[in-house]
């Protein structure tokens, strides 16, 4: 500011880019250094005002500023104090500065006062100090950069995923199920019982005995690229996988645990199956006891195949059915020296209910029968063939007449479905009265249906699905109120429990096995969850399940990048856990910090809750089944 003075005409640049002199009127350098300029156009007088490092930059001869350092010395907005200017109009000293802004002379070629040159240093810049906007700007753009690398990285991921899972359209839940798999400990069916454990061989003692069986998919399902959504951790165990979406459209599975008497995979045989269920009920029929055996599902899930046995094409083989092994075991006991004295004989009852009506299914043209009570309130089936038999053979050609003639309709699941239920029976006669031993019934149940599923088929094929599930639901009644040792028992809520009475009276001589056969694809998933809760309310088990290590809740690739927070698929079903209340029920386990006293609490509270719940409804069925509607007066019914 010291070489500037008034009236001293300097270099201005103006708006539209114009260079040219100007006259200083005013300087300030109070504040910021500003410098105030006029100069004429024409008749007007013109001003502005500059700030000092404009002044500098456009002024460099005045300060001796070389043409390369300009921007230097403009950037830095560094003040050089330079010596005053000579009075009376002598000759102007030449001077320099050095880097720490003294005023030192310039050589010149008539100076030969200084012995020495001084030359300058560099000066080195000073960093401007950045605004919090241009900082802020900056992180963000960092952000986007970052974003944009992940989600280039994503999609290259799951590109490479597609290609691997070629034409499956179901491939991300596939890639789910991998990694949620391997995070399990699985123990297959078939290889603990290969282990011979004493464990695993001895079959379960049980009143009430509830076991599921996964079937294998089909070729057709196999074509379709259809999903195994069902994972048998152990023989105990079930975990179904159930495709879902959040709200922000993010794939995750849901998983439902569930724990039953004993899970069967897809490598499992009939034989296998008939060991664990039915087996141990021929054993209890020779001690004077009634069992019943009972296949429920969806239909096409393998109910028939279980009971009745292997399909080959359309043959059946009714050799390694649930029917056919029990058979062969009946008569295996009887040469048994703890049972030949007893000088039993062995009768083989079939027939089926299709919705309110019984046929007889080993009579020619199939006859329709009723089923009355007796004196001593006893359900009798009127007219029901009872062959005697002597050996399996006998009861395999029973068989195959049954179901040749066994009602069958096509549904949108299968082509050929059971639309009746079909009971055979296998009775155990002392000799000489013919009085009844022991019965062991054998049901294939028709297959569930949701009203859903049937809102596109004929009036008749809805009216057989009502029947089917009202029928369906009064046999798991029936089942619980046995679970219970409950006083009341419901078997007059359908034909089928009516037939059945002798099977759900009598205490401890009663023993019950539920064989539920569920379909692992992707499709049935929603029928595979509500015939594994039917079954599950029969007897109601809190599962746990293994895992090795912590489990991860495994969501859809993208969550990484859109979302970190997600719902965790086992919390649903912890819930339910904590709902579940049976005399074989478990309480959950406490994590080593859980509160003790408050989970006690609100379980005993439920259970409460629930036991008056039950109590109610007894009492209510017990007074509807014993109430007797009042006879009408003979004055009120002839009328005034």
């Amino acid at each position: 500011m010291d070489v500037l003075s008034i009236n001293q005409k300097i270099n201005i640049s103006r708006s539209d880019g114009r260079v040219h002199l100007a006259r200083i009127v005013k300087l300030d350098g109070s504040g910021k250094p500003l410098v105030t300029v006029e100069w004429r156009e024409g008749q007007l007088t013109r001003g502005k005002e500059m700030a000092l490092d404009t002044v500098i930059r456009l002024n460099p001869q005045i300060y001796g500023t070389p043409s390369g350092n300009r921007a230097e010395a403009a950037s830095t907005n560094a003040m050089a104090s330079i010596a005053p200017r000579p009075a009376n109009g002598q000759h102007p000293q030449h001077f320099s500065l050095n880097v720490n802004g003294f005023v030192m002379p310039r050589l010149t070629a008539g100076n030969t006062a200084l012995s020495a040159v001084v030359t300058a240093t560099p000066r080195r810049p000073v960093p401007i100090p950045q605004d919090d906007v241009v900082l802020e700007i900056e992180r963000l753009r960092m952000q986007r950069e970052r974003r944009r690398q992940l989600n280039a990285q994503a999609r290259a991921q799951r590109q490479w995923c597609k290609n691997s899972h070629a034409g499956n359209p179901n491939w991300e839940v596939a890639r789910m199920l991998r990694l949620y798999r391997l995070q399990m400990d699985m123990q297959p069916t078939a290889e603990a019982e290969a282990e011979g454990s004493e464990r695993s061989r001895s079959p379960k003692q049980h009143q009430i005995l509830v076991c599921v069986r996964k079937r294998p998919l089909n070729q057709r399902e196999q074509n379709q690229h259809e999903l195994d959504v069902v994972s048998v951790p152990n023989k105990e165990l079930l975990v179904v996988h159930e495709p879902r979406k959040q709200v922000n459209l993010t794939k995750f599975l849901e998983h439902h645990n569930f724990r039953f008497d004993h899970t069967f995979d897809e490598k499992c045989s009939n034989a296998q199956v008939y060991e664990h269920t039915a087996r141990p009920l021929v054993r209890h029929i020779f001690e004077g006891g009634m069992a019943t055996c009972f296949a429920y599902g969806q239909t096409g899930s393998g109910k028939t195949h279980t009971m009745g046995g292997e399909f080959s094409g359309k043959q059946q083989n009714c050799r390694d059915g649930i029917y056919a092994l029990a058979a062969r075991d009946v008569f295996a006991n009887l040469l048994l020296p703890g049972y030949a004295h007893l000088g039993l004989t062995v009768g083989c009852s079939f027939f089926e209910l299709y919705g309110t009506r019984v046929y007889d299914l080993l009579v020619a043209g199939k006859p329709q029968l009723r089923v009355l009570e007796d004196g001593q309130q006893h359900v009798q089936v009127v007219g029901l063939t009872e062959e005697s038999v002597t050996s399996t053979d006998e009861v395999l050609a029973l068989l195959e007449l049954g179901n040749s003639v066994r009602t069958s309709g096509q549904t949108s699941a299968n082509s050929k479905s059971s639309r009746s239920h079909a009971v055979f029976q296998i009775v155990l006669r002392t000799s000489d009265r013919r009085q009844l031993h022991g019965k062991f019934s054998l049901i294939d149940l028709a297959g569930n249906e949701r009203g859903a599923d049937n809102c596109s088929a004929n009036r008749l094929t809805r009216l057989e699905g009502a029947e089917i599930n009202k029928s369906l639901l009064a046999l798991k009644e029936c089942i619980r109120a046995l679970g219970r040792q409950s006083a009341h028992l419901p078997f007059r809520g359908s034909k089928l429990t009516q037939v059945l009475r002798d099977s759900f009276i009598g205490g401890k001589k009663v023993r019950t096995c539920m064989i539920a056969t569920i379909t692992p694809g992707l499709r049935s998933v929603e029928h595979t969850l509500n015939t594994l809760r039917y079954a599950d309310r029969v007897k109601e088990l809190t599962p746990h399940l293994p895992t090795r290590g912590k489990m991860k809740p495994v969501l859809d690739m993208d969550s990484s990048i859109v979302s970190h927070t997600s719902s965790l698929p086992d919390i649903p079903n912890q819930v339910n856990q904590l709902n579940r209340v049976s005399s074989t029920a478990s309480l959950p386990e406490l994590e080593p910090d859980g509160h003790l006293n408050d989970v006690c609490s609100i379980w005993n509270a439920y259970s409460t809750g629930r036991a008056l719940e039950d109590d109610n409804l007894e009492y209510f069925n017990q007074a509807t089944d014993n109430y007797i509607q009042p006879k009408e007066s003979p004055r009120s019914a002839s009328g005034p």
